[in-house]
């Protein structure tokens, strides 16, 4: 079924506008523009959908990004091939990222349809990378990465395997790929895409801007009325990942103008992007400052700090992304020179404020 643009509601806020009110349901298709066209697939957790994109090209659609790889998410696009895509092949994958909800099932679809898989070197080396060692995930410098932190032993110990299963939804990737890179032009039936890259959520997120009709397909760098998950992992425990998200969302109003319709990975589409990424900025500052209040009364691990972010209960998968991205904060404002940590006696890190 192709859905038509309906009037949201009037009751949004005026600060950011969604020209679509309601999503297409499972197995549908919406046009959000001329010649693009907008799906969701289903996911099994508390953010329970990704927005798919499809672009005209020449006689077929060009993909952008898949859902994770499991039986439900092969049903539906064998559902959508069959139903609204009928009749036109698809003809190309482009992978936004390496997070499993947007190239779980690249592999399955690259093999079914015989597509050419599109992404950045970092997400095609970082997604086999977990693909093929999987169980480096539950190896002693993951675990010790969060009982050095505070995490206690029980919690560390499901952090490190059930909160670690989502990594696992990944089909194993074609062979070979063809890079995009941050300043390449990408032409799709006819059409020229400025490939643009951000950080922070993913490494090397790719974006693409439509110049000539003022569209950007944001990934997950900008989501309408949630904040993507910027985390800091125990391969890299000194990165300053919202450091360099932070310089990405402040890069993009350079790049992109604010009348811009953005089509995310998540939620829905929306107008008010420079509004957006000064309202993520201002988010991740109240929440350094949160934790600098915290620090100043005594030193704090990065488990300590979870519920000053964090109110709800958190379940093992909760938990992993929430603890690294308290972490991402910490991190930043360590980088910033706004904590530092405290002399400890026990092993575990604990930071104060400056």
């Amino acid at each position: 079924m192709l859905n038509r643009p309906t009037q949201a509601n009037a009751a949004e806020p005026a600060r950011l506008s969604f020209p679509f009110a309601e999503p297409p349901k499972t197995g549908e298709v919406t046009e959000v523009a001329p010649g693009i066209l907008w799906t969701r697939i289903p996911l099994p957790f508390r953010l329970d959908h990704v927005n798919i994109f499809l672009i005209e090209d020449g006689d077929g659609w060009a993909v952008l990004d898949t859902g994770i790889a499991d039986q439900p998410t092969r049903d539906v696009w064998e559902a959508l091939v069959a139903g609204p895509l009928a009749g036109r092949r698809l003809t190309r994958l482009i992978v936004t990222h390496f997070h499993p909800d947007h190239i779980g099932l690249a592999g399955w679809l690259c093999q079914r349809f015989e597509l050419p898989l599109l992404t950045s070197q970092t997400c095609y080396l970082g997604c086999i990378n977990i693909s093929l060692r999987p169980e480096a995930l539950e190896a002693k410098p993951y675990l010790d990465f969060y009982l050095q932190h505070g995490m206690d032993p029980s919690t560390a110990a499901l952090v490190a395997t059930q909160g670690h299963n989502y990594l696992r939804m990944v089909a194993p990737l074609p062979p070979t790929f063809h890079r995009l890179v941050a300043g390449d032009t990408l032409t799709i039936g006819g059409r020229a895409f400025d490939v643009m890259a951000g950080d922070g959520h993913a490494p090397e997120q790719l974006m693409l801007y439509l110049r000539e009709e003022n569209i950007f397909l944001a990934a997950d760098q900008v989501l309408a009325k949630i904040t993507p998950n910027v985390s800091v992992w125990a391969v890299d425990p000194e990165g300053n990942p919202l450091g360099l998200y932070l310089r990405s969302l402040r890069a993009i109003p350079q790049a992109v103008p604010a009348d811009a319709f953005v089509l995310p990975g998540h939620q829905l589409p929306f107008h008010g992007l420079h509004t957006r990424c000064a309202e993520l900025i201002a988010h991740h500052e109240e929440r350094c400052a949160l934790i600098a209040d915290a620090c100043r009364q005594e030193p704090k691990s990065v488990a300590d700090l979870v519920p000053v972010l964090f109110h709800r209960t958190l379940d093992a998968h909760q938990m992993s992304f929430a603890f690294s991205e308290v972490h991402a904060h910490v991190n930043k404002m360590l980088h910033a020179g706004e904590l530092r940590w405290a002399d400890s006696s026990d092993g575990r890190m604990r930071a104060r404020t400056v």
